[in-house]
């Protein structure tokens, strides 16, 4: 499932998929599959990623039935 809400959280900080990357110690590659929903990130990378983006876990990563319908 694609991570919409990380994505746009991203673009609201006006941060590119490479800048997000360098901000947390990744490659941009890394980015670009957590927001297609390739790649489930692990629990730290998470935390860093909410903590670049000014949101919580429950913000980017928490599933609700709204989002499980839209994709």
């Amino acid at each position: 499932m694609k991570n919409k809400k990380m994505k746009i959280a991203r673009i609201e900080k006006d941060l590119s998929q490479e800048q997000l990357a360098d901000k947390i110690g990744v490659t941009r590659q890394t980015i670009s599959m957590i927001e297609a929903g390739k790649f489930n990130p692990s629990l730290q990378l998470c935390i860093s990623i909410c903590k670049a983006l000014d949101k919580t876990l429950n913000d980017l990563f928490w599933e609700t039935e709204e989002t499980d319908r839209q994709d």
